[in-house]
């Protein structure tokens, strides 16, 4: 049997975690509040509980970091090869019944995203990107993976100056960010939820993505894997190449932006 790339494996691994989610979708989520004060559900720990007994079957020796095990103090820890985790990226939007919420999962390497996927379990929607380069296509929770046949082969687009779209949080808008899209110039902008930014970047709908206020590494790995994948890139503010296992920091973030294309990226922001 041939091995799946690791993108694939990971893609279907998010769509079996998006069966529980969407089950408890259906019934109604009772948000629980963690200690930095961000939302917790029951369909964010079953998520993870299998997506970490998948990983461990497929990856034995693959150390995971995620984001709910973090949260309860059962930290994974990060070397040169391990795995990051988002069971349900976009809590906010699930409690509230928006659709924008998602499954992230991704590996890094020598402190570089290499492979990642991101299911939205209500928009019967994958995304990977990997070696291979990025690719998406449509299905159900729960489901097989589809045949090659009815995947899409996703790519980033050239900057398109004055027409450049660009894609803030909408449960987490910052004046910062504000500040910098209209330094860009930017008029068309577009709000979306979890790491679904990512992804319109991805498939060339977008071109700019800039985050200011506080993430994590488990919240935007899988969309940079994708959309490195499909030719964009994440640098931070100032321009130098955004790096994964930070563990002093407890793997949080510092601000980043996202380009559909590096040139724009070399162009606008130079690094110091």
């Amino acid at each position: 049997m041939p091995v799946l790339p690791i993108e694939l494996r990971f893609g279907a691994i998010a769509v079996a975690a998006g069966l529980p989610i969407m089950d408890i979708y259906a019934q109604g989520a009772t948000a629980n509040w963690k200690d930095d004060g961000s939302p917790v559900t029951e369909a964010d720990v079953r998520a993870e509980a299998l997506i970490l007994a998948a990983l461990a079957e497929s990856y034995p020796d693959v150390p995971v970091v995620a984001e709910e095990s973090m949260a309860a103090g059962r930290g994974g820890a990060a070397g040169q090869r391990f795995i990051l985790v988002d069971p349900l990226d976009g809590t906010k939007e699930f409690i509230h019944r928006r659709d924008e919420f998602t499954v992230n999962i991704a590996l890094i390497e020598d402190g570089q995203p290499v492979a990642g996927a991101i299911y939205a379990p209500a928009l019967g929607k994958l995304w990977i990107g990997g070696a291979y380069g990025a690719r998406s296509c449509m299905v159900e929770p729960g489901a097989p993976l589809p045949a090659d046949e009815h995947w899409l082969d996703i790519h980033t687009r050239r900057w398109p100056g004055k027409d450049a779209v660009g894609v803030a949080s909408r449960s987490h808008a910052d004046a910062e960010t504000d500040a910098f899209l209209a330094r860009m110039n930017i008029i068309d902008r577009r709000s979306r939820g979890s790491s679904l930014k990512f992804c319109l970047l991805a498939k060339g709908e977008a071109d700019l993505y800039p985050r200011f206020g506080p993430t994590m590494e488990w919240d935007i790995a899988a969309g940079h894997a994708i959309l490195l994948a499909a030719g964009g890139c994440v640098t931070d503010a100032v321009g130098r190449s955004f790096h994964y296992g930070k563990t002093e920091q407890g793997f949080r973030n510092g601000p980043f932006i996202a380009w559909g294309d590096p040139l724009a990226a070399r162009q606008f922001i130079a690094p110091a």
